[in-house]
């Protein structure tokens, strides 16, 4: 696209000076007319980096507000409360996440092209999904006592709908962000986000007034109904409609859907696996005061993971419209990252437990190293997110699920050989080693798994 002419800044701003052309009017005009034009290249221009900057944002924002969240809730409530709530929300993400059947990432691969079938795309991952997780967090409900015997009081009628409420809604809320970042929504994905952790910090306010004991599972299914809720509206009233209008009558329901979802959903599992074992193990072997440290060390160093990985989706759905630039993307995208996060995590690291100690004395005392170690192992752990990420773009689904399963062995295993003998610093221990066994290997095979020339994704 060129900048205009000088006949077009002329028609921009009619010119009254009595001297023949050029004048300084008309050069005005010109420059000004040439101004907006950049000004709309650029805000058009690298959806790669502008997406990837919103979906970090999003995620850094709401792991912010929901750090603000914790700093409450260990406030208002014990160190057991806490470790319990925690362990029970880690259940829901997990439940959710079997539930939700890993649709997600069938949508952030497939609504880029899904045209006028988007609306149908998403609606049927909807239902899917909901009755599934309530499924599975009822399954859950009958055999905690065998599983969890911690979280046996999640099977009291009120709070076992609180939990299957949050449950399927944790799932749709995951879904939702996921549409949006297919449809090139990125902006909406943050204010999602902001509304839930807006929403939970003020229902779990009212629960600490009315000395509700567990006002931290209803605060967060509070708050994932009134987010659900207002995000539906934004999607299928403005976002899908517009992607659908943009659609020139040639695409097609995706296909081989089916496939790719259960090769991601095996994947996923392993990856959310070390997230929730190590929670689960931690409460059994150490109790639930130290959980509740590992808890709020795990919510502080969480940003950096997930930040990384919200960009990784903006470079699954551009290899979609762009797959011969996915080695160029992809290398972009990991430097662009670690530059990002190197100065924050150097920070953090530096002022960890002046950070913890917000929390409460006990948290600076035992949580200082492993949030430290946990900081460090963000920085390799970009190389391994940016491979997920590329094989998702390529439907490389074995190599996707040997990553994931990989990755999830070695920190389960060494988390499990470390926490008797060093305590939470093993957990953190054992992340670092697990990651950076994986994440050099890569580097060294970077043209193998992000090849030049990839062939089209279908």
């Amino acid at each position: 696209m060129t900048g205009p002419t000088l006949r077009q800044a002329e028609s921009v701003r009619p010119c009254s000076c009595p001297v023949p052309l050029p004048c300084e009017c008309s050069y005005t005009a010109l420059l000004r007319a040439r101004t907006r034009s950049a000004v709309r290249r650029a805000a058009h221009a690298e959806p790669l980096l502008r997406n990837a900057h919103l979906l970090a944002a999003s995620s850094i924002l709401a792991a912010g507000l929901g750090a603000v969240y914790w700093m409450f809730a260990t406030r208002w409530y014990d160190a057991e409360a806490v470790g319990r709530s925690y362990a029970a929300l880690s259940a829901v993400a997990l439940l959710a996440a079997v539930g939700q059947l890993d649709l997600g990432a069938v949508l952030v691969r497939f609504v880029p092209a899904a045209g006028r079938h988007t609306r149908r795309l998403v609606l049927r991952c909807y239902a899917a999904s909901t009755a599934c997780s309530v499924v599975a967090a009822g399954g859950f409900l009958l055999l905690v006592p065998w599983l969890a015997p911690e979280l046996r009081f999640l099977r009291e009628p009120l709070l076992a709908c609180a939990f299957g409420v949050a449950t399927a809604g944790y799932a749709l809320f995951v879904l939702q962000d996921a549409a949006l970042t297919g449809l090139r929504r990125a902006g909406w994905v943050l204010g999602e986000n902001v509304i839930f952790a807006l929403v939970k910090a003020g229902a779990l306010a009212l629960c600490a007034v009315f000395a509700v004991g567990t006002g931290i599972l209803v605060s967060w299914a509070a708050a994932l109904v009134v987010a659900i809720s207002v995000t539906t509206v934004v999607l299928f009233r403005r976002a899908v409609p517009a992607h659908e209008r943009r659609d020139r009558g040639d695409a097609e329901m995706p296909t081989r859907m089916v496939r790719f979802a259960a090769a991601d959903y095996v994947a996923t599992l392993a990856s959310l696996a070390p997230f929730t074992v190590v929670s689960l193990m931690i409460l059994d072997q150490l109790g639930p005061e130290l959980n509740a440290y590992y808890a709020l060390t795990w919510m502080v160093s969480y940003p950096c993971y997930l930040a990384a990985s919200s960009m990784a989706n903006s470079l699954i759905v551009e290899a979609v419209h762009a797959p011969e630039r996915l080695a160029e993307h992809g290398r972009r995208l990991m430097r662009h990252i670690l530059l990002l996060m190197a100065g924050p995590v150097l920070l953090v690291t530096v002022a960890a437990p002046w950070i913890l100690k917000i929390f409460g004395p006990g948290y600076a005392e035992h949580g200082t190293t492993v949030l430290r170690l946990m900081l460090i192992t963000a920085l390799p752990n970009v190389v391994l997110t940016i491979a997920v990420g590329a094989a998702k773009a390529r439907r490389a689904l074995r190599w996707m699920i040997g990553l994931e399963i990989t990755f999830a062995a070695l920190s389960i295993t060494l988390a499990a050989l470390l926490l008797p003998r060093l305590g939470l610093t093993g957990i953190g221990v054992a992340w670092l080693l697990a990651v950076c066994a994986l994440a050099l290997p890569l580097l060294l095979a970077m043209p193998r798994w992000l090849p030049v020339h990839p062939r089209r994704p279908a």
